[in-house]
Order: C-alpha cells, then structure tokens, then sequence
C-alpha cells in the first residue's frame, strides 16, 4: 500500500522533482524523477534509471491521500532508488497530468514519447546512461513499445501482464471478448493528479487535462478495425501491426537489450507472455493469481533488483546462469515451484480426450475412446449476465454451455502448457461463435476454470504465423481468410486454450463447456441479431476432441466412488 503523504514527504533517502519535459511536437509531458539522497539532498554519484511509463496517473491525491507510482508494490521502485537507482515515471499524453491527447492505446506516439524521455535521463548529469523499463499490463506495454523504438539507452526490460500480437489478444480468434473493451475513463480523474512542482497554483494541469478531451476512445477503436489488415478510421494506419509489438521483434531483439518477463496464469495475457518469451531472449515467471497480482510464491521485487543490478549495474549475481523459466505448478492445496530452460509444455505430447454426445441433455462425456458417432443440438444461451468492469477471468459458464465430463480420476494428472480443442460442429447460421472452458470438477460439485479460449467460426482458417508460436495454431485474421459458415454444413474449430501448469486431484473430474457467448462480450447485445442461434455438435471418429498436456497418463476410476 502507499505510504502516507507525510512518509513520502520525510523519506530522506530520496529526492523528488517534477517537471513538463517538451516532445518532438511541443506537447509536455508530465515525469517525475526520484534521486538517491542522504538527508533530504540528492547524492552526485552517478545512477542508472529505471523508467516507468503509465496512463494511471504516476502521481495522485485519493481522497485527500497522496498515491505515487514510486510505491506500487508491483515494482518496488522506492525500493530500488534506496539502492542507489534514479526512478522515473511519467504520465502518458492524453492522461494524468500530461497535456496532449490520446492518439491510440500503446501506439508508436507513446513509444516516440517514450524513447525521448529515456534518451533525455540518460543525459542528465546523475545518470550513468543505462536505462531499464518496468511495468505491468498497460505499463507493461509501454516497456515493450519504448524498447521497440529502441533507444540506444535501454538495457534492460522487465515487462509483465502484457501482449506480443495485440490482435491475437484483444479479438482472440476473432472475437473481441475481454477487459480492453470496457468503458472509457472520464478525463476528471486527471484533475486529482499532483501538479508538477512548477505548476503551484495548478493552473498548467486544468489546461493540460483540458486538452484530454481529445483522447481517441479505446473500445471503439478496437471495435472499428476488426481484422489484422483493417486500417482504422481513428488513427488512419493498420493499427494492429502499428502496435504489435511482435512487428517490431527486430528491434527489440537487438543485442545489448536483457528481458525479463511475468505472468499469472488466472490471466488472460499470460498465453501472450509465453509468446513473448518464446520470441524474445528473455527469462520468465509465471506465479499464481490474478492481473499484475503479486505471488507471494515469488519475491518480485528482489527478482527485478537482481535483474536489474545485473544489467544496470554490471553485477555478476549469478541471476543470467539460471534457468531461464520458473512458474509455480499449482496442485489446488498449495503447489510447487517449477525451475527449467524449457517453456511450460514444450516437448510434452499432448493427450486426446473425445468428446461423446448425448442427446437428450447438455451434459456428454468426455474420455479416452473414441465414443459412437452422435450429435447434440445446443441452443446458443444469449442472455447472460455480462460480467464487471475488469474480468481478468472467466467463471464457470456452467448453466449456460454444453459440458461434456470424465469419470473421476483414478489418480492425480498434472497438465502442463497449453490446450488445444477441435470442435466439430455446424450452426444454423453464417456467422457464430464459440468459447471453450476447460474445468476442474471437485467431487462436490464445484468448478474452476483452468483454461479458456474463443475463436469466431468465420476465423477457422489456419495459416503461418509470422513469429514463433510454439505448436499452437494459429488464425490470420486478415480480411481475405474471413470465411462464412456454411449454415448446416459441419467444420472443424480448432483452437488453442490458455496454458496452465496444475494438478488435477483424485476422484476430480475434468469437463468442456462450449458456449456461443460469453460475459465478456460487452457488445453482445448489438451483435446477437446477426449470430447463428443454435450449435450442433458432432462426436464419434473425426468428431470434437481435446488435446490436453498431461505429463503423465491420465487415468480414469471405472467404477463409481
């Protein structure tokens, strides 16, 4: 939690300035530099920066109480001016107290921003000239978009909670289902931001915020370019590629540039931090939790310092000679840590579990045979409670899918990396979706969702990707491979769901749920009258299945318990 404004004032181990620093058009930018000081006064030697870039506003009063970005317990970054860093933050254009307005979200404006502020601290007279970036999700973009840009200064990345191909992250196979379309933040926020130490009366910050009225709007931007190659009527490029950031992997895998990266698996771009790393020359965390939640599994704030110290500082820790990929294997009581030079699922065959149809209930089976041949008509349920303003995950869809369920587990199964579905199916319409769960059933009857995944039926091409996407497959989503369904005629969906690394218990049962929408759709009700209404699944030889990870064989109980 934040300290009170009182501590931060008294802490004498560091000094604060802020100031407007001017870009390239003229536009300030509000950024606040935090020193190592001894009594109150900064110190001369010279420092390496650490620079964190945010739309959240870097500097705010909550109700009287002072909030600074320095003390988000994410990053530690009080901690590491203690330890002899110059600490930066900045509020992006468009928010907080900088002027300017808001071209796009994560777009090459920000990253131009970016890389000027970092090349203007490692000019100044107490820094040492090397420059890290820090952040988690939005602000773990801004990292990976300023060291896109590729300012000489940056040597080192730790990025967290955030995306490699934001097209494959936002509109996930097509379909725009998760927490970047939530309502746009009023500017009157911005009004609570502290002015920058100049501006005393405040009179700099209600024109800068005035000028955030400009912004460009976040949902509907997403909404208005809905394939890879759309060039959008709010910013005028194809703003997919534009933000990438996997278009500019050249750039940010230039030498002299170390990443670290983190993730949680109860978050949905953590399948996006895998990619990354599996792209980047990065080492990986991946704990527990939810968005941007600290694991208490890891020491995220020691693991940062020792990167850092160590590519910042040239301190040989030993931090670059071990394994590259931890991640904390969950078993439902506690779990255990996992260390290895491999990502999660790399090198693990997957396991086939058939999907067996019944038709007079929702509820199939789901096993290691390939069940008789059979069908199983499901009316698409449209009118479900769309969920609230950040739904990092899903809750079991159950009531409103189809769910398909194995017998209890003779014996514990461990599934470790990512899964991937094949529904065979056909709906009574040209266009429909559908969402995969894949759940975790206790014996009392309660579920929990372990992975997830969507892809619109029109998106079901398969192609190359253009950076390395581990086994998994992978959808264009260029305009050209938008294909109709043929209404009544069956195809086959296949898609990956988000990774996990976790222990099924004995006598739990594994199921699949498939909808055709889900709460995350805030556009669902200006959608649904162009949606198919119903799905008819198939089973049998060549009918719907799940490739799961397991480690080892999955074995099923015969016989009641």
């Amino acid at each position: 939690m934040p300290l009170s404004a009182l501590a931060q004032q008294a802490d004498p181990l560091v000094a604060r300035q802020s100031i407007y620093l001017p870009m390239r058009d003229g536009t300030r930018l509000a950024v606040n530099i935090y020193r190592p000081a001894a009594g109150g006064k900064p110190v001369a030697t010279k420092a390496p920066v650490v620079f964190a870039f945010t739309p959240y506003r870097a500097r705010y009063y909550d109700k009287g109480k002072l909030v600074e970005l320095v003390d988000s317990p994410q990053f530690g970054l009080r901690d590491l001016v203690h330890s002899g860093y110059v600490v930066a933050t900045a509020d992006i254009r468009g928010k907080g107290a900088s002027f300017g307005a808001r071209r796009g979200f994560l777009d090459q404006t920000e990253a131009k921003d970016g890389a000027e502020i970092v090349a203007w601290l490692a000019a100044q007279p107490y820094a040492s000239g090397d420059v890290g970036l820090i952040g988690c999700s939005y602000l773990g973009g801004t990292a990976m978009l300023v060291a896109g840009a590729r300012p000489p200064a940056v040597k080192a990345v730790f990025s967290a909670a955030t995306d490699w191909d934001k097209y494959d992250f936002v509109r996930r196979g097509g379909i725009t289902g998760q927490f970047n379309t939530r309502p746009e933040d009023p500017i009157t926020p911005d009004l609570d931001s502290v002015p920058v130490d100049a501006d005393t009366g405040g009179v700099l910050l209600k024109q800068a915020v005035a000028q955030h009225a400009g912004n460009t709007p976040m949902a509907p931007l997403w909404y208005g370019i809905p394939y890879r190659d759309s060039v959008s009527p709010l910013t005028g490029t194809r703003f997919w590629e534009e933000v990438g950031p996997y278009t500019h992997k050249a750039a940010m895998t230039a030498p002299g540039v170390a990443w670290y990266l983190w993730g949680n698996w109860n978050d949905e771009p953590t399948e996006q931090v895998i990619r990354s790393a599996a792209n980047l020359p990065a080492k990986l965390i991946v704990g527990p939790g939810s968005h941007c939640d600290v694991p208490k599994q890891f020491d995220i704030n020691a693991i940062q310092k020792r990167f850092f110290d160590r590519y910042l500082k040239g301190i040989r820790n030993g931090i670059d000679t071990e394994p590259k990929y931890s991640w904390w294997r969950e078993d439902g009581a506690g779990g255990a840590l996992i260390r290895s030079d491999r990502l999660p699922g790399v090198g693990i065959k997957r396991t086939p579990l058939f999907l067996g149809m019944a038709s007079r209930r929702v509820d199939g089976t789901l096993g290691s045979r390939v069940p008789a041949p059979g069908t199983f008509d499901y009316r698409i349920d449209y009118d479900i409670p769309t969920e609230g303003y950040f739904p990092f995950w899903p809750a079991s869809p159950d009531g409103h899918a189809a769910t398909f369920t194995t017998a209890p587990l003779a014996r514990s199964a461990t599934i470790e990396g990512f899964t991937i579905v094949s529904v065979r199916a056909a709906a009574n319409g040209p266009a429909a979706n559908i969402f995969a769960y894949l759940e975790d059933v206790a014996p009392d009857g309660k579920a929990v969702v372990l992975a997830q995944g969507r892809l619109a039926g029109s998106h079901r091409t398969l192609a190359k990707a253009p950076y390395a996407n581990l086994d998994l497959p992978y959808r264009s989503g260029l305009k050209r491979d938008d294909t109709p369904l043929i209404p009544g005629r069956p195809t086959t969906l296949t898609f990956e769901l988000s990774p996990r690394s976790y222990v099924v218990q004995p006598h739990h049962r594994l199921r699949v749920a498939l909808a055709g929408a889900d709460p995350r759709q805030r556009n669902l009700a200006a959608i649904r009258g162009g949606l198919a209404q119903r799905w008819t699944f198939y089973g049998g030889a060549g009918g719907s299945r799940i490739d799961i990870p397991f480690t080892t064989p999955v074995q099923f109980e015969t016989t009641p318990q």
